[in-house]
């Protein structure tokens, strides 16, 4: 069983030879290759030379095409700050959205246009794709409907908005899953096994907010992924404790849980067939740890998880910490019975 089959079995609840490795690595795979950060960010040759050394030199079983939130919102127009060594970032005081009735203005963008950072992350799956052949499983990714919202119109001002101004939540949420949608058909055309989708601050909201607002968009958005043929990986950081019950309803292949989320208290809301992955701390327990209580805290994980789980830390590896640990990953993983 090579490490894609071993990845496509596990999420579809088929039996695997061991568990598969699928950590998120950014900033640790452009160090790598020893490149800046923004150059993985802007030139998927630089990201897929990085993710394809990260992976032989981890034993990680997937590749990914994640590098940062900002693909989709610059793209739009929205203003974006660039930086030599760190991810980009949106500029929260002057959003492109910061005046809602832009909304109305918008058109969709076309993740193929020429010179867009959709298009550039488009062209680094196909080219992961061609890399790997169908050893490794390849990972595309979008925004979700939360997290792409407070992109365009700010964090803070989001979370006012779902008090304020219901309709236009509604407005925002519609044109951001059709945007998301077609993008993430572009990366599956392009070759891409599965999508992860990031909705940080969905993690904020509450669980009535979420049920009303967020939930029904991810929903919607998922199910057209599955009906485009991808699989759905939901990765939203912070403590989503409160809105477990509703992630797990989502009918997401993989759903990762942050370092605050106790997996036994996922996995009793969610039933026992969702495939849950994390939930190491990746400051505090893998860069700062060692190898044999990673090891150990992998197998609480797994004993927590049960058989439907994914070896990764709660989010991403981060950039420094030391390749005994990160190995300690792999080393459990090749141990593990699937």
């Amino acid at each position: 069983m090579n490490s894609r089959q071993r990845v496509l079995a596990k999420l579809a609840g088929r039996p695997v030879d061991r568990l598969p490795l699928m950590p998120i690595t950014m900033m640790l795979a452009s160090d790598v290759l020893a490149r800046p950060y923004r150059d993985y960010v802007t030139d998927h040759r630089v990201l897929v030379e990085s993710q394809l050394a990260t992976a032989e030199r981890y034993g990680l079983d997937y590749v990914s095409v994640i590098s940062d939130p900002t693909r989709e919102a610059c793209d739009l127009g929205a203003p974006i700050t660039f930086f030599a060594d760190l991810p980009p970032a949106v500029q929260e005081d002057n959003t492109l959205l910061a005046d809602r009735a832009t909304l109305a203005r918008l058109t969709q963008p076309d993740p193929y246009a020429p010179g867009s950072r959709m298009l550039d992350r488009i062209r680094g799956a196909a080219m992961l794709r061609e890399r790997v052949g169908r050893d490794l499983a390849v990972e595309g990714w979008i925004e979700g409907p939360c997290a792409e919202g407070a992109d365009l119109r700010g964090l803070n001002t989001l979370m006012y908005d779902f008090f304020d101004d219901p309709p236009f939540i509604r407005d925002l949420f519609e044109f951001i899953i059709e945007m998301e949608l077609a993008f993430a058909r572009a990366q599956i055309e392009a070759g891409c096994d599965i999508i992860g989708c990031g909705d940080a601050a969905a993690s904020l909201v509450g669980p009535q907010i979420y049920e009303e607002f967020v939930w029904p968009y991810e929903k919607r958005l998922f199910d057209r992924i599955h009906e485009a043929g991808g699989r759905v990986r939901l990765h939203i950081c912070g403590n989503t404790r409160a809105i477990l019950d509703g992630m797990g309803r989502l009918g997401c292949e993989m759903i990762d849980l942050d370092f605050m989320v106790p997996v036994a208290e996922a996995r009793q809301a969610m039933g026992p067939a969702q495939v849950l992955s994390g939930n190491l701390d990746p400051v505090h327990a893998v860069r700062e740890g060692t190898p044999e209580a990673i090891r150990e805290g992998l197998a609480a994980c797994h004993a927590a998880a049960g058989d439907a789980y994914i070896i990764a830390a709660g989010c991403e590896i981060v950039r420094d910490t030391p390749p005994a640990n990160f190995l300690a990953m792999h080393d459990y993983a090749r141990e593990s019975a699937g």
